[in-house]
């Protein structure tokens, strides 16, 4: 089930970056089909730009339509003028009244959740490290992060990151490893992971924010984007040992149970 949901979020993918209008197409009727007869599809569910210009929001088991059939929930499209004591005020002149506004749009990315690395007393200038396996830094020891994928299910990136990272903490407690840091194999600048060149509008305006800092550089760091002809598994076995360098011996306290070979 998982490799099938996998494979077709590849071809859904593929198909909207090489015949969008087809895509478009196939996106409204099937919109058209779920919603009751009258609503007013081109409005609400037929967007200006192509499908995957911006993330492109899935509803599998179509219960949101199932709801908006039922009466239980409604779209609106519009542009908020303001938000009121009651409700949020819109541009056309409608008020929806509303007891709790959650805020979706407006996104301000920030690398690494603001965190100022260090590494033997000396800041980490994340411009100028490379990104190992889209989920450890170049010349930072001990140190992991997680970001999805931008043209696929976000969480098959965060599951292998999860995965490789219990591979490597079993591996280094097997060989009484204190530390790993990721090696930089390659001249500068040679070998960046690929970024998202389709990512969404405040994506592309927070990495131009973060390179318009002063003081201590905080560009956004890299948004792995999941190879055309890559399967998004593709990661998930293979040594741990390639491309990092192990440092110490000293005996663990205590030893993780392991039920890998």
């Amino acid at each position: 089930m998982r490799w099938k949901n996998v494979l077709f979020s590849m071809a859904v993918y593929r198909l909207s970056r090489r015949r969008p209008k087809l895509m478009k197409a196939v996106l409204r009727r099937g919109a058209a089909a779920a919603l009751p007869a009258g609503f007013d599809v081109d409005t609400h569910f037929a967007p200006s730009y192509d499908p995957w210009d911006q993330r492109l929001c899935a509803v599998p088991d179509g219960d949101l339509f199932r709801a908006v059939r039922e009466g239980r929930a409604d779209v609106v499209t519009d542009h908020i003028e303001r938000l009121t004591p009651d409700g949020v005020a819109l541009r056309s002149g409608r008020h929806l009244p509303a007891v709790v506004v959650v805020t979706a749009t407006g996104l301000n990315l920030l690398a690494i959740g603001g965190m100022r690395l260090s590494v033997d007393g000396r800041d980490v200038e994340l411009p100028e490290t490379l990104a190992y396996k889209g989920m450890m830094l170049s010349g930072v020891p001990n140190f992991s992060l997680t970001v999805g994928y931008t043209n696929a299910s976000w969480t098959l990136k965060a599951d292998l990151v999860a995965h490789y990272v219990c591979r490597l903490l079993r591996h280094m407690d097997a060989h009484e490893h204190r530390a790993v840091t990721p090696r930089r194999p390659r001249p500068e600048g040679a070998g960046r992971p690929r970024t998202a060149d389709r990512t969404e509008v405040r994506v592309r305006a927070a990495k131009r924010r973060a390179a318009a800092q002063t003081g201590p550089r905080g560009a956004v760091a890299a948004v792995p984007e999941l190879p055309p002809r890559r399967a998004p598994d593709a990661g998930r076995g293979g040594p741990v040992t390639d491309g990092v360098r192990f440092t110490g011996a000293t005996r663990p306290a205590h030893r993780l149970p392991t039920t890998e070979k």
